[in-house]
């Protein structure tokens, strides 16, 4: 039944993703921007409704008060699509970072655009770092709040973490609040699998970092908050589900909480940090 309803979901969501896209293609670059913001929302709405009904896995996001007035970098772990879909439904007015593929995808990649997205080519090495910068500014100066998944890849549940020092480099540039967010969704997203697990997903905003750190305090706090608060997330869906399905890396994590001493296992994906 859990596969039936899994399959379901995902021929749903995906033709409710191109339909909007092809929908709203007349008209939608020629909508004001909060115009704009209403139909994108109202998909990631309408995919969490999905989800919910259709797959019975809930979603919960804890704390977004925590987010600071304007301009902020939100600086999520990643372990699957439907964190992307919460964070557009939370922050105001985000600004994802992306991989420059991405821009290439028809149709997609148009609205990434319009919706003022900062692609990252991370084939010119010198250069990715200003470029995301210069662009980060412009948006900041739109009043706009900066998303970034600072390991860079999606990573499945009990990963080791691996914060690149990127996150740090906006953050130093940019003087902005770094706000982290911790999740557990990769025990219900899994990725590169069809199968939904009913249950709750649960995000929680964390307190926000000052500006002004150097670069090893700075990504030791980040990552110690995120990787912390994440665990005890994992351990909450784990005290609701108890037949949740538990991979190696997930068991070896309980065990034995340090994050370090669990094996890499990562795969390239689409929001792209540094």
């Amino acid at each position: 039944m859990i596969l039936l309803r899994s399959v379901l979901f995902q021929v749903l969501f995906y033709t409710h993703l191109v339909g909007q896209l092809l929908l709203n293609l007349p008209f939608f670059f020629f909508l004001s921007e909060e115009r704009r913001w209403r139909i994108v929302k109202g998909w990631a709405r309408n995919s969490l409704w999905l989800l919910r009904n259709v797959a019975g896995t809930r979603s919960v996001i804890a704390k977004a008060e925590t987010m600071p007035t304007g301009p902020a970098i939100v600086a999520a772990k990643h372990q699957s699509f439907w964190d992307v879909i919460a964070l557009l439904l939370v922050v105001e007015r985000p600004t994802f970072i992306l991989k420059k593929e991405l821009m290439g995808i028809p149709v997609f990649g148009w609205y990434a655009r319009t919706m003022g997205m900062i692609p990252v080519d991370r084939s010119r090495r010198a250069a990715v770092l200003p470029s995301l910068v210069a662009g980060s500014r412009k948006a900041v100066a739109a009043g706009r709040q900066i998303v970034i998944y600072p390991e860079g890849t999606r990573s499945a549940p009990g990963t080791a973490p691996n914060y690149r020092p990127g996150i740090h480099y906006l953050y130093s540039e940019l003087g902005l609040p770094v706000v982290p967010v911790a999740l557990n969704s990769g025990l219900f997203w899994p990725r590169q699998a069809v199968r939904r697990e009913p249950g709750t997903i649960r995000a929680e905003f964390l307190d926000a970092i000052p500006p002004g750190l150097e670069r090893e305090p700075f990504i030791s706090e980040l990552r110690d908050r995120i990787e912390a608060r994440s665990l005890d997330l994992i351990k909450a869906a784990y005290a609701e589900r108890p037949d949740l399905p538990v991979s190696s890396l997930v068991a070896r994590l309980l065990v034995d909480p340090d994050p370090h001493s669990v094996e890499q296992e990562r795969a390239p994906e689409g929001t792209q940090g540094l």
